[in-house]
């Protein structure tokens, strides 16, 4: 009980902001970058998976590969029906998926019910299709889950943030059964990274992203404060 009132009072100051302008340009506009390390899938395959939408994944992708226990995030589609999307389909709002991460975590360091404190802590969940400038329904804000145990954690979690009204407003989240993620194009793997110049990285991503690690240092892995 203690751990979730800490983390409602940090959400408290997290939504108090709103993102800046948006100017998204899929291509790669800047210098190369030096890859960070990187498990093989094989490597990756001895972890748990969790996924979320919460708006662009460039955002959501950079703040989970922050959080102490993720071994990698991937940026994707999830939510829909069409297979094969790509971003051009999705970022137009032409297929039923929303932009998504696969998150990869040991869940001896982090775990689930953590993971969706860090998902609502990190995005404003009572904006209908909507998160910061990014507007329609591939931006709307979802929770999967793989199992009735993770359900329940999401379920729990959500009625205590409505019900602390922590918004103000009636949290709008999906909770849906997981089914199947499509990774996006290799050009968006690590995006705020590899692109710091990028305009939408420095005025919304970066902003995001350093406003958890204010609100979440509890959350953070050593090298990403």
């Amino acid at each position: 009980m203690k751990l979730l009132k800490t983390t409602l009072f940090a959400i408290i100051a997290l939504v108090s902001i709103s993102c800046q302008s948006k100017t998204k340009t899929p291509e790669q506009v800047n210098e190369p970058v030096a890859e960070a390390v990187k498990l093989s899938e094989s490597e990756l395959q001895q972890y748990e998976t969790a996924y979320f939408a919460s708006g662009c994944f460039w955002c959501v992708e950079a703040i989970f590969e922050s959080v102490k226990g993720v071994k990698e995030a991937v940026s994707g589609y999830a939510g829909g029906d069409e297979e094969n999307p790509t971003y051009e389909q999705v970022s137009y709002g032409n297929t039923t998926h929303a932009e998504a991460v696969e998150v990869y975590y040991d869940p001896k360091e982090v775990s689930f019910f953590e993971l969706v404190q860090v998902f609502f802590g990190s995005h404003d969940p009572t904006t209908l299709n909507r998160q910061g400038p990014d507007r329609g329904p591939q931006y709307r804000s979802i929770a999967f889950y793989k199992n009735d145990e993770e359900k329940k954690i999401i379920e729990e979690y959500m009625k205590a943030l409505d019900e602390s009204k922590v918004y103000g407003q009636p949290i709008v989240t999906e909770i849906e059964p997981f089914t199947i993620f499509w990774k996006a194009e290799e050009y968006h793997q690590d995006y705020e990274r590899k692109h710091p110049d990028n305009a939408y990285i420095t005025n919304v991503s970066v902003p995001r992203l350093n406003r958890f690690k204010q609100n979440f240092p509890k959350y953070l892995k050593k090298d990403a404060h």
